[in-house]
């Protein structure tokens, strides 16, 4: 997944040429499903979506959309707001919604912090950062996603007593997202067993980046956070 910092990209943002399939949806169906910035957003978030729905959760980089999509399939009382820069994962995003006809997923290609300065405080009842591009060399790690002032941005819109999901096979950005977790203010780490960070929440899916760290020989860490 692509990973940003205060506002700058890292990393491509396109790869193969899309099909002109999904490149006709792109251009017919993205304007229809993103989330429309220049207005103000909805008092309710609720709003945003054609389907009815009673809570709305965010999925900052949503890679492959394997967990986005799935969590709209599975629960379709939920909306999902899916942010992903990267144009071949969009694309195969919008594709699955639009042939599915899934009416509770907005989409957004763009800077995540972007939309979390957008969003009403205190909106969200979840928010997953799932298989994040982890920068593994030291010199890289300020460009993580995940820092102190990214974390005051989740923080300020999700719903008190909600939660903040992270997952990640790299031991570094674990160790890097509890520190700073813990010495927020806003988080709390709701870990109760020592198994508890190596358990997939319920009704996990998997993701293609899960899978290729598995081939790999890492196994991934699955951390919810609380907010306070």
């Amino acid at each position: 997944m692509t990973d940003r910092y205060e506002g700058s990209f890292y990393g491509r943002r396109k790869g193969k040429p899309l099909s002109p399939h999904r490149e006709a949806l792109m251009d017919r169906e993205l304007p229809r499903l993103g989330l429309d910035l220049a207005r103000p957003a909805p008092a309710r978030l609720a709003d945003l979506f054609n389907a009815p729905v009673d809570e709305v959760c965010l999925e900052v980089g949503f890679g492959g959309g394997e967990h986005l999509l799935h969590r709209a399939r599975t629960s379709p009382h939920v909306g999902f707001i899916g942010i992903e820069p990267f144009v071949g994962s969009m694309a195969k995003a919008v594709t699955s919604v639009v042939e599915e006809g899934l009416e509770n997923v907005r989409l957004y290609d763009d800077d995540a912090i972007n939309v979390l300065d957008w969003l009403p405080p205190a909106s969200l009842d979840m928010a997953y950062q799932l298989y994040p591009d982890p920068w593994p060399k030291k010199r890289h790690w300020k460009r993580r996603f995940i820092n102190a002032q990214n974390l005051s941005r989740y923080a300020r819109v999700i719903r008190p007593g909600c939660e903040f999901r992270f997952a990640s096979d790299i031991d570094t950005y674990i160790d890097w997202t509890l520190r700073l977790c813990r010495d927020h203010p806003a988080f709390c780490w709701t870990a109760r067993t020592a198994a508890d960070w190596k358990t997939p929440w319920e009704g996990w899916p998997g993701t293609r980046y899960e899978a290729k760290a598995i081939r790999e020989g890492r196994a991934g860490r699955y951390l919810t956070f609380q907010r306070l």
